[in-house]
């Protein structure tokens, strides 16, 4: 069993960066796929990106791909997504999940946080 806790969102404008982290609690963190998805107000949970378990393959959504940058740090147990160049349209709840293997689909994530706000004011 993992917990996880998502930090770092907030208010930035647009064209700004932020680093969002995703820490985990429990010593088998290293045994799951991370994967970084979004909601905004009034739609879908929706794939942001994903990284395995060993931190060598990502995934990226075409939305955000060469801006976003998913990373690991299992020594910290720890995932971060470096999101850069933002958008309003990126705008949204970010939660991290995770998985026995990468994913996009909502449905294969066992384990989620709470969540933490991102808005990207115009």
């Amino acid at each position: 069993q993992v917990q996880l806790v998502e930090s770092g969102g907030g208010l930035v404008q647009s064209g700004d960066s932020l680093r969002l982290s995703c820490a985990a609690s429990g010593r088998t963190f290293s045994s799951y796929a991370i994967g970084w998805f979004r909601q905004a107000p009034g739609k879908e949970r929706e794939f942001v990106a994903n990284i395995n378990r060993y931190g060598s393959s990502t995934d990226y959504a075409d939305s955000v791909k060469g801006r976003f940058t998913i990373s690991r740090d299992n020594a910290k147990n720890t995932v971060y997504l470096q999101m850069n160049s933002l958008k309003p349209e990126d705008t949204a709840v970010y939660y991290c999940g995770a998985a026995g293997s990468r994913s996009s689909r909502t449905s294969v994530y066992g384990y989620w946080g709470q969540g933490t706000q991102v808005t990207v004011s115009s």
